[in-house]
């Protein structure tokens, strides 16, 4: 029996684990999204073409893979069919899992009307859903992608949970949907789905005990997990290696080489803690140079410089074997490139993530910086200097740099 390979992100999301999947994809028969929704977005870039992906796994730009929406992911009908929509031939190439959990439009109003009555503590969700739909879930009062197949009886359902909470949803001016139109709404998701769905638990199974090569993407990142992130500025999931245990039916040892993605430098989207944060004309520099603006939502992302100590933490937490390095080329120019090596919180000098972050301070180490290594493909071939960061940072997460990305096109990557 063959055992997954997994790629988890290992910052605040956003790292290009797109790319990773996608180049490592080439290799699997079987590529299986574990969590999150459509608040994750990566982006692929083949022969200069850009493919942007919310829910479905990376590797449906290899045609040999096979794609599996796992049960730990929630899924909007809606916009996972716009998605299947960019391609072609995906019947028996793309299957959900039936415990999948549904993301119906009321979860996005329900999401936004939330954010709005919190005022300037708002999370900075992305306004998906993705809360609320988790939110059901665990409150036991959520939909799966099973009862899709029976739209009359899950269309009653969901206005029954209207009228039994109409006072809530009254205060947050979110209308009942008349079940009419739920019906036809359903009906229509019914038609393009149902040959996707499946027991994808049995399925994944049965093709590692056939020896099958199957890699398993994550979404978001650490600092972004339900447990181990920046509470309450995280996502609404597991998104360390874990959650691929609970988010397909694997168990710990079905797990194989566990790939970390980062940056070369740091990114953050919506609220919450980011202590390498550049509020300067450099992290301004970064954000323009790394075009970095959500794939999903299109805000610009805070930007600043590597945090070394939040990636150790992430490293030990998801038990990886290498990191890959994405984006090195955006640092390019740069006579000077920082790290932060340590937290300073109330005068005290500390080296691992603590309860709270809202209070850290960044301690810097610098590197002097290089030319270029954009569209660089071996090693030896990068400047000295970025030979020296990286392998300073391989001494700092104590992990191998095992990859590195130089643009976002897939043969720009370096397999040390």
């Amino acid at each position: 029996m063959n055992k997954a390979d997994l790629i988890v992100g290992l910052q605040w999301g956003d790292e290009g684990k797109g790319k990773i999947v996608d180049h490592m994809a080439q290799t699997h028969d079987y590529v299986c999204r574990f969590a999150g929704g459509h608040n994750a977005g990566h982006t692929i870039v083949v022969d200069g073409q850009k493919y942007a992906l919310h829910l479905i796994p990376s590797g449906v730009l290899n045609p040999k893979a096979k794609n599996i929406v796992g049960n730990g992911v929630v899924l909007s009908p809606v916009d996972f069919i716009k998605e299947m929509s960019q391609f072609d031939n995906l019947e028996g190439r793309l299957f959900i899992s039936d415990k999948a959990h549904l993301l119906l439009p009321y979860h996005a109003l329900i999401d936004q009307a939330k954010e709005k009555m919190k005022g300037d503590k708002a999370i900075g969700t992305t306004g998906k859903g993705i809360g609320p739909a988790y939110g059901d879930k665990v409150a036991r009062i959520g939909h799966r992608v099973g009862e899709l197949l029976d739209p009359v009886k899950l269309a009653s359902k969901v206005v029954g949970f209207f009228e039994q909470n109409q006072s809530i949803f009254d205060i947050m001016g979110v209308e009942t949907p008349s079940e009419a139109f739920l019906i036809e709404e359903l009906e229509q998701y019914r038609k393009i789905l149902a040959p996707h769905i499946t027991d994808a638990t049995q399925l994944i199974w049965k093709v590692l005990d056939e020896g099958k090569k199957v890699l398993l993407e994550g979404a978001q990142g650490t600092m972004l997990d339900i447990d181990h992130g920046t509470y309450p500025y995280v996502t609404s999931s597991t998104t360390i290696s874990a959650g691929a245990c609970s988010g397909l039916g694997l168990n710990p040892k079905d797990l194989g080489k566990i790939t970390g993605i980062a940056k070369a430098y740091c990114t953050r989207v919506g609220n919450g803690p980011f202590p390498s944060e550049d509020f300067g004309v450099e992290g301004e520099r970064l954000r323009k140079n790394g075009h970095e603006f959500g794939t999903t939502t299109g805000r610009p992302r805070r930007c600043g410089w590597f945090d070394a100590v939040a990636m150790k933490h992430a490293v030990r937490v998801n038990g990886v074997d290498q990191v890959s390095l994405m984006k090195l080329d955006v640092l390019d120019g740069f006579d000077e490139v920082k790290v932060c090596v340590a937290y300073e919180i109330d005068g005290e000098e500390i080296n691992y993530v603590p309860y709270d972050l809202e209070t850290a301070n960044p301690i810097y180490k610098s590197f002097a910086g290089w030319d270029k290594t954009e569209g660089v493909r071996d090693f030896d071939a990068l400047p000295d200097t970025a030979k020296e960061y990286i392998k300073a940072l391989e001494i700092m997460i104590d992990t191998k740099i095992g990859i590195i990305s130089t643009s976002p096109d897939r043969k720009d990557t370096i397999i040390r």
